[in-house]
């Protein structure tokens, strides 16, 4: 018995030793197991991202690259700005005269010496010399529209007078109302201008020389919000596209006075959308810089109205001379309508070669000014019936004396630096009296070919 139980005795911890065993190796399992779950349930994929954030994390790549971009670009725009703008903006030609023709009583002087002295200044016979820079005969009898002109000792108004020879020399010299005149000057012939490379050809103003009708008329025509965006106008761009879209075709532009600026003055005129987005960071940029003023005067100095033979006519004072033949500030509100009329088209609205469409968009236009308070009611009619009054275009004579230049050229060459002939708008007279010239050519190359 004894031994039996502790045979037994002996076997139960045998017993329990295997269960120990046979639980640890379940627990070791049991952990294996476990480990090796969580092993697969880490390599299971997750939900797919969905498309829209996808999209989102797409755009927002695309505008990091875009802003990283954006603000050296930005920065570089700005130094073209503020450099371009706060330096000398624009080159002026330089322009040489002949001597202004002095007409009084007495003086020596025949009916075709006074008839080559008014082709020489550019003048045009007329049945009745009712525009400035005209002329007209009846025997003796020289009824001439004088042009204005800058002379160097001041301005002198356009007049209209009678002058009167008699046995080769000046009977009388009168105005349009019989009274005598001491001493009448004609405006002289330019007979050269030396121009900036780029053959633009402008007279510079201030903001306080432009009318204010010109100045306010502008805005009322090309950009009505002027004075209250900030270089771009969506309202205006939403009206304009309305207009087009109720048209079928491009009857309306949305672009602000300054986009317009931008083009013209730092950027080419192509219609890319990297063009377009330069033009409108140029216009943000350019009104944070500078006041309304500012850019308004430098607009009316920039802004194209034409062109004379090779050189470009820009702003409204070289215009106002070239259409006019007097400075922008003695313009009258039918003139500048005409002025403000051809900003949309100068060339389709060119009062010399188009004059009936001219006075359908000048007439447009003063209807625009009476709308917008700038005339009172029914002035508009009253300058609608108004003539273009656009003088005759004046005659370059640059090679009409090309002895005398040679000399002149020569001069200035020893005086003057090529740069600032080129760029500093200088005027010059000069001692040419052009019949004189002619004669003297004339007698020299007779003289040459007889001792040939």
């Amino acid at each position: 018995m004894s031994a039996d139980r502790r045979a037994g005795s002996k076997k139960k911890p045998a017993s329990k030793t295997r269960a120990s065993g046979s639980k640890g190796a379940r627990s070791k399992a049991a952990r294996k197991n476990s480990s090796g779950a969580r092993r697969k349930r880490a390599s299971k994929p997750g939900p797919k991202p969905s498309l829209f954030s996808r999209l989102l994390r797409l755009v927002l790549l695309l505008a990091g690259l875009g802003l990283g971009l954006l603000v050296p670009w930005t920065l570089w725009l700005n130094h073209l700005i503020t450099t371009e703008f706060e330096g000398r903006k624009w080159d002026l030609p330089s322009r040489v005269f002949a001597r202004p023709l002095s007409l009084f009583a007495q003086m020596p002087l025949t009916a075709s010496q006074l008839e080559r002295e008014l082709e020489a200044a550019g003048y045009r016979r007329a049945d009745d010399a009712q525009q400035p820079g005209s002329w007209s005969r009846s025997g003796a009898m020289f009824d001439i529209h004088r042009r204005g002109f800058r002379f160097d000792d001041g301005f002198q108004e356009a007049l209209r007078f009678r002058l009167t020879l008699a046995d080769g020399r000046v009977a009388s010299v009168r105005d349009a109302v019989g009274t005598s005149l001491g001493l009448m000057r004609l405006d002289p012939a330019e007979i050269a201008s030396i121009y900036p490379l780029h053959e633009e050809d402008r007279t510079l103003i201030t903001i306080d020389q432009a009318p204010d009708l010109l100045v306010q008329g502008l805005q009322a025509v090309e950009d009505r919000n002027f004075k209250h965006h900030h270089g771009l106008d969506p309202r205006g761009i939403a009206r304009a596209a309305a207009a087009n879209l109720k048209a079928g075709r491009t009857v309306q532009g949305g672009s602000t006075l300054t986009q317009q600026l931008v083009k013209n003055y730092y950027l080419e005129n192509d219609r890319t959308l990297p063009r377009k987005v330069n033009e409108a960071l140029m216009s943000l940029l350019l009104e944070w810089h500078y006041s309304k003023a500012e850019i308004l005067e430098a607009y009316l100095n920039e802004v194209f109205l034409g062109q004379q033979g090779n050189q470009a006519i820009h702003g409204f004072g070289r215009a106002s001379e070239h259409y006019f033949g007097q400075p922008v500030e003695r313009l009258q509100a039918h003139q500048v309508a005409l002025l403000v009329g051809m900003v949309k088209g100068a060339s389709l609205y060119h009062p010399r070669r188009n004059p009936e469409r001219a006075r359908e968009r000048r007439d447009l236009v003063l209807a625009s000014f009476e709308e917008t308070g700038l005339l009172a009611p029914g002035e508009a009619a009253t300058w609608q019936a108004r003539p273009l009054d656009v003088v005759a275009a004046g005659v370059r004579s640059s090679n009409r004396y090309p002895a005398f230049l040679e000399l002149v050229r020569d001069q200035l060459q020893r005086d003057y630096r090529e740069a600032d002939l080129r760029t500093e708008g200088l005027r010059i007279f000069t001692t040419l009296a052009p019949f004189e010239q002619q004669a003297a050519e004339a007698a020299v190359t007779n003289g040459l070919k007889q001792l040939a």
